[in-house]
């Protein structure tokens, strides 16, 4: 009688997992565990790709929790991301007669037709302090996979 081989997730492999990423805290960010699972196939960019990178080398039917540094996550605090923009800018781009105040997540267009969202993280008489970093960057996040299949 042979053995079965065990299968372990590779560049190009096919997946059948569920994963959550939470906070420390254990707050759930996104979570497949009570719902259907995902189903991708990595290297095409359906995950980040440092999360793709913390999946390389599990087994098929285990169920981890990695801590994930910063890096690995939604990146470090970028100091240059906090930027002041006038109230004439904000008024322009938003919704007439719209109030503003801190921690308000506003959206903004870009020139190039994309969009891009920023806290207010102070406000004056003439100006808006945005902080533009995503709100998980600089904290560390934990990643629970259940690996189902591999193909």
């Amino acid at each position: 009688m042979s053995e079965k081989s065990i299968l372990v997730v590779n560049n190009g492999a096919y997946l059948t997992l569920h994963y959550r990423l939470a906070t420390l805290d254990g707050e759930d960010i996104i979570s497949t565990f009570h719902e259907s699972p995902a189903t991708l196939l990595l290297g095409q960019g359906q995950l980040a790709p440092s999360l793709e990178e913390a999946l390389l080398g599990l087994e098929e039917g285990s169920h981890t929790t990695q801590e994930l540094p910063p890096e690995q996550a939604f990146g470090l605090r970028n100091p240059d991301l906090i930027q002041r923009v006038s109230l004439k800018t904000l008024r322009e781009n938003s919704a007439f007669g719209e109030e503003f105040k801190v921690g308000d997540l506003i959206d903004f267009s870009a020139p190039s037709g994309g969009k891009f969202a920023g806290v207010i993280q102070e406000i004056d008489d003439e100006s808006a302090l945005f902080d533009f970093n995503h709100p998980l960057a600089g904290q560390r996040v934990l990643f629970e996979t259940k690996i189902i299949g591999i193909l």
